[in-house]
């Protein structure tokens, strides 16, 4: 992808939720929300759909960072620590890429560095 912003100005979903895109190219892209109110869930910690949205969007802009569109076919999500301020980065690396199936990494981490959640995804190449 030579333009991240191309990506992003159609996801409209995550424009909404807040997420930012940093970086997308070659197999790699880095999103980041910043923590507001109505991303907390009922016990005030962010809620498991946001951090998801967030590794998502990473996710997706990792595996279309080239010329072949690609979409979800699977993906997992491990919620390994709760936060509930700050800012929240998902790094996307890809794990693996052949003609038609793509595989990506995507860690989700606090401020200082901690991993709140581990996202994996496998993505079709169309």
């Amino acid at each position: 992808m030579t333009d991240k912003q191309t990506f992003f100005d159609k996801d409209a979903f995550a424009q909404y939720c807040g997420i930012e895109l940093i970086e997308a190219e070659n197999g790699h892209a880095e999103a980041r929300l910043k923590i507001q109110p109505h991303h907390l869930n009922g016990v005030g910690s962010v809620q498991g759909g946001m951090i998801f949205s967030l590794a998502d969007l990473a996710f997706a802009a990792a595996c279309n960072s080239y010329d072949t569109p690609a979409v979800a076919i699977n993906v997992n999500i491990h919620y390994l620590r709760a936060v509930s301020e700050g800012t929240l980065i998902a790094k996307a690396r890809e794990v693996s890429l052949s003609r038609k199936i793509g595989t990506y990494s995507v860690d989700v981490t606090d401020d200082e560095g901690n991993l709140v959640a581990s996202f994996q995804g496998m993505a079709y190449r169309k």
